[in-house]
């Protein structure tokens, strides 16, 4: 399996809030990269969000913009590239939002949601949050909200799954993201 795992955290809940992102590259089913970047947002960090990741208005005071980001990362969103994410509506919507906001042109790539994948595989978990998931599943994953070990633990999930059931009943969760 190729894909892209994708992780974004934001400073508010404005989705174009992105402050972080990371992806973890997988080829031939095995991790073989990854990327992970503070980024500094043009909006206002929320109490609540900084609880939730630790990321504070001051660590990305000197961190790249989104569009600097994007630079570097849009190779992997392509018509032909997947890119999976756990709760991918968020992610998708996180990195679309981003691109408007700062009058991008659209990302427009294969998508896969492991939170929709896992609730047909394991539907006795008691939820399929990212870390119930990890914890049912023995695969580790450090540290929640950081974006870096949250999207190695996703593609982690999505490798379990192909290794367990196949890559074809994975097929039908694909979707155009555009």
């Amino acid at each position: 399996m190729n894909f892209v795992a994708m992780d974004f955290e934001t400073a508010n809940g404005k989705r174009y809030s992105a402050c972080s992102l990371a992806l973890t590259i997988v080829r031939n089913s095995q991790v073989v990269d990854e990327f992970y970047s503070l980024i500094k947002p043009d909006t206002d960090f929320f109490w609540r969000n900084v609880q939730i990741h630790g990321i504070h208005e001051a660590d990305v005071a000197n961190a790249p913009t989104f569009p600097e980001v994007w630079e570097h990362v849009a190779p992997f969103f392509q018509r032909d590239r997947l890119v999976i994410a756990h709760n991918a509506p968020f992610d998708n919507g996180v990195l679309r939002s981003s691109l408007e906001h700062y009058r991008l042109p659209a990302a427009r790539y294969l998508t896969l949601d492991t939170v929709k994948t896992s609730r047909k595989f394991f539907p006795e978990f008691p939820n399929h949050k990212l870390d119930t998931v990890c914890e049912q599943l023995n695969i580790d994953l450090h540290h929640h909200h950081n974006a870096l070990d949250d999207s190695l633990a996703c593609a982690n999930i999505l490798l379990y799954e192909a290794n367990h059931f196949g890559t074809q009943p994975l097929k039908s969760f694909i979707k155009v993201n555009a």
